[in-house]
């Protein structure tokens, strides 16, 4: 389906929805889900748990709120992306340790994302480099080995094998450097978090 094709169909779903069918809302959530989670959430709230939490506070926001959306050329993804950076803002003000994005951050982030409407790939793509970004700065205060096994996993999601083959270890040494890695990374986190 073409881009035009696709929003036509996605505006179609939106009218159903605002109408007041479940189903069309629970499509379009089930659509962008994920997206919301995997870029906008988890990289800001740092934690599997939370951003879940994060999800589910979306999407119930979204429930209260969706009659107050209004149809843009970009689709829905831009708006529902706002609604879910101003969870995880809420979240973050809570939260008095282990950030990866202060709250400062997300409050200017949303700023920009009431001004502007990008296309979702495009917002998708902005959000996973940030958080790129700021992985690759906290892995410059942890053992470079262990840096090393974050950035090749993660970062540039290497198989376990290839990675391990570029550290020269095993396979089963490599998920022990980088359970290791993790934990170090966590412990960066938490350490710069306090100084917050």
């Amino acid at each position: 389906m073409d881009d035009s094709a696709e929003l036509a169909a996605e505006r179609a779903l939106v009218e159903r929805a605002q109408a007041g069918e479940r189903e069309a809302l629970g499509a379009i959530l089930r659509k962008h889900g994920p997206r919301l989670y995997r870029s906008v959430l988890l990289p800001r709230l740092g934690s599997s748990a939370t951003a879940e939490e994060a999800l589910s506070r979306t999407y119930v926001k979204v429930l209260e709120r969706f009659d107050q959306f209004s149809w843009q050329a970009v689709g829905v993804y831009p708006w529902l992306r706002v609604v879910a950076l101003r969870v995880a803002l809420d979240l973050l003000r809570s939260r008095k340790r282990e950030l990866l994005f202060e709250p400062e951050d997300v409050e200017r982030e949303l700023d920009a994302a009431e001004r502007e409407a990008r296309e979702a790939d495009a917002l998708e793509r902005h959000d996973l480099n940030c958080a790129r970004e700021r992985v690759r700065e906290l892995l410059l205060g942890i053992n470079p080995r262990y840096a090393d096994a974050i950035r090749m996993r993660i970062l540039e999601e290497r198989s376990r094998e290839e990675a391990a083959r570029e550290l020269g270890v095993s396979v089963a040494t490599f998920d022990v450097v980088l359970h290791r890695a993790m934990a170090a990374l966590r412990k960066a986190l938490s350490e710069r978090g306090g100084e917050a």
